[in-house]
């Protein structure tokens, strides 16, 4: 009798060891959680966003021949021009010294644009990623065009190339598909920061 008490004890020990369902959902869930709420946390709510998003706001005639018929200055985002382009900071980066480099002329085929301005355009690309890497000296850029509206541009009559700043750890390409990010800079900050760099250029 004795033995087979102790042999029942033991199997309530063992039953008690093992965790209950509720037990083992909350490990699980606390394990989850703390893997992942860091990532929750790191949104940013950008509601101002929206429209532009979903194409609610029309600028009326083209932001970018606007820029190019102006001076350089904060209120048209333009930070350089040379003979045939420009190049302008983006209204909605989704980096810090996010900027586009555009032609002056409107234009929205890369075939149709005379040598002289593709040639100056291209001239006026790596001069952007040399400031980039001067005032930033990122880990790498991100250089892209998106020609034609099937293939993304925002504004396919006007071609603009997107030069993007990268560093390790400021997460992977999906941020620039999907335009969720934190930017530790204002505008107006990355103008000065960018506009000596610029000036020294000419």
């Amino acid at each position: 009798m004795a033995k087979k008490k102790t042999a029942s004890k033991s199997k309530k020990a063992t039953k008690t060891k093992k965790a209950s369902k509720p037990e083992l959902f909350l490990k699980v869930t606390d394990a989850l959680h703390s893997e992942v709420w860091p990532m929750e946390r790191d949104v940013l709510f950008r509601p101002d966003r929206f429209k532009y998003v979903r194409k609610l706001v029309k600028p009326e005639g083209c932001v970018f021949c606007n820029a190019a018929k102006n001076e350089e200055s904060f209120d048209t985002l333009c930070i350089y021009k040379s003979k045939h382009s420009m190049v302008v900071l983006n209204k909605f980066p989704y980096n810090s010294g996010h900027l586009l480099v555009i032609p002056l002329k409107h234009e929205g085929d890369l075939l149709s644009l005379s040598k002289d301005a593709h040639y100056d355009l291209h001239d006026t690309l790596r001069l952007a990623m040399k400031v980039l890497q001067d005032a930033y000296q990122p880990g790498g850029v991100n250089v892209g065009l998106n020609h034609g509206a099937a293939a993304g541009a925002g504004i396919p009559e006007h071609l603009h190339y997107h030069v993007i700043p990268r560093w390790a750890g400021d997460l992977n390409f999906f941020p620039l598909i999907a335009e969720t990010k934190v930017v530790v800079e204002s505008l107006e900050q990355t103008y000065d920061r960018l506009l000596g760099y610029f000036r020294k250029a000419r």
